[in-house]
C-alpha cells in the first residue's frame, strides 16, 4: 500500500510540473542538455540530490538555510507553488 501511495504522489508531482511548464511556456534541460517541457520526476529528483538544509547558530540564534539551489531547481520550486516556495525560502 505504501508503494502504491508513493507512486501516486510521484505521478501527481510529475503531472503538475509538466502542466505548469506547458501553461507558462517554461522549459528545462533534460539529461542531454536539450530543452524540454516534459521532464521525468526521476530527473527532477536527481537535480535535487545536492540540495541540503543547513542549520547555523550565530550569537545564539538558529538560522536555517537551503544550500545548493541552482536556476533549474528554483524554476521547479516556483512551478510547484507558494507552499513549496515558502519551504525553500523563495517567497516574495
Amino acid at each position: 500500500m505504501i508503494m502504491v501511495l508513493t507512486l501516486m504522489i510521484y505521478s501527481i508531482a510529475e503531472w503538475l510540473i509538466r502542466k505548469r511548464m506547458q501553461e507558462t511556456g517554461e522549459t528545462m534541460p533534460n539529461q542531454l542538455k536539450k530543452p524540454t517541457q516534459k521532464p521525468t520526476f526521476k530527473w527532477i529528483a536527481f537535480l535535487f540530490m545536492g540540495v541540503a538544509e543547513l542549520t547555523v547558530w550565530i550569537n545564539g540564534e538558529m538560522h536555517l538555510k537551503i544550500a545548493n539551489l541552482n536556476d533549474n531547481i528554483i524554476k521547479i520550486i516556483r512551478l510547484l507553488g507558494q507552499d513549496c516556495e515558502k519551504y525553500y525560502g523563495l517567497e516574495g
